[in-house]
């Protein structure tokens, strides 16, 4: 049985630890984030969410571990909009804990606790290559609403005046 709770700053390191094994893994599907360089950035992050409110744990009931996480809050950057956006930053479920619903638990009170605070609609990025979390968000409902394109300054297409 697993748990879905506000998480706390006694949450912090282990939660960062989960950080950089979903930064880490997201390294396949092409992120250029190196995880453990981003260790105490991303735990400074996770410490003002879990005092703000926008920290979820996943808590195993049988030994008290911590087994995924998400991260949200409502868009604050400054422009007026005609939505309200909540943001889903982050969510991680450890491999070993996949295919029990526990995502969707915490994506699902992420999406709630938005709802409270008056989010009209929530947003989330995924790799692009991840098909599996693709997948997974489809399921609970998402779709693409804007695009984002990289291309390296190596590539043949830019031209040197």
């Amino acid at each position: 049985m697993v748990s879905i709770e506000s998480g706390s700053v006694r949450d912090v390191d282990a939660v960062a630890d989960l950080w950089v094994e979903l930064a880490d893994g997201q390294r396949e599907f092409g992120s250029h984030l190196v995880a453990e360089r981003n260790r105490a950035t991303i735990r400074e992050t996770i410490a003002q969410n879990a005092v703000a409110g926008g920290l979820l744990v996943a808590r195993a009931e049988r030994d008290d571990e911590i087994v995924g996480f998400v991260t949200y809050g409502v868009e604050s950057d400054g422009y007026d909009q005609d939505a309200v956006r909540g943001i889903v930053r982050n969510i991680y479920v450890r491999p070993e804990r996949r295919g029990e619903g526990i995502g969707s638990g915490l994506l699902d009170a992420a999406e709630e606790r938005l709802a409270e605070q008056g989010a009209d609609a929530v947003a989330l990025e995924v790799m692009a290559d991840n098909d599996d979390a693709r997948r997974f968000y489809r399921r609970h409902g998402y779709a693409p609403h804007r695009v984002e394109l990289e291309k390296s300054v190596e590539s043949d297409t830019l031209t040197k005046e």
